[in-house]
């Protein structure tokens, strides 16, 4: 595995960013957003972590940023704004070394939130949204081809929210029973369910 740590620079500062890549055979670039930043989220959540091994095993390069003020990324946490502004400079960089790939966009909780966002300005082949906090931030309506992912033991997010929300999206949604917000001892789970819809 090819492994690298990069500190991209974004228009506040510079994001820590952690990239596995494939080398051989790419299929795409995979970005994934981690919870939020005030709460313990980071690239090494458990969940960010599944996505991004997933990812790497179907070929794509898996790209994971710390947001604002986590880890040794720069500046503080700014509510969804600025952390999709730092998305979108990290994508530009990544992908002016891998042109011609499509791009994945995959966001957990507030990373969801993000990346919904970001999926607004960048054309993608696939958005994911885990677990995403419909019910914290106001989220508008994502494409047909999206995919939510929801546990329905959830604490944080109501399962009926999620659902209502990729209802009015026409997005598809799955359920993994027995799962909270975290996916506690269900990550096999979620993992086998993205690697079905990703794969290429």
């Amino acid at each position: 595995m090819n492994r690298s740590k990069l500190r991209i620079k974004t228009s506040t500062g510079v994001m820590e960013t952690l990239v596995n890549d494939p080398v051989d055979n790419r299929h795409g670039v995979a970005f994934i957003a981690h919870p939020h930043p005030l709460h313990g989220g980071s690239m090494d959540n458990k969940v960010v972590q599944t996505l991004a091994q997933t990812a790497y095993k179907l070929g794509m390069v898996a790209v994971r940023p710390n947001f604002r003020g986590v880890g040794q990324s720069d500046g503080l946490y700014d509510k969804g704004q600025g952390e999709t502004e730092d998305m979108m400079d990290i994508i530009k960089f990544v992908m002016s070394h891998y042109e011609g790939l499509p791009i994945y966009l995959a966001g957990f909780s507030f990373g969801a939130y993000v990346q919904h966002r970001v999926a607004q300005q960048v054309a993608h082949e696939r958005l994911l949204l885990i677990a995403p906090a419909v019910n914290l931030y106001e989220f508008q309506p994502v494409p047909s081809s999206t995919l939510m992912i929801h546990g329905d033991k959830d604490e944080v997010v109501p399962l009926a929210d999620a659902k209502r929300f990729a209802e009015a999206s026409g997005a598809n949604f799955s359920t993994i029973i027995g799962a909270d917000h975290f996916f506690h001892k269900k990550l096999k789970e979620l993992a086998a369910i993205v690697e079905d819809a990703w794969r290429y």
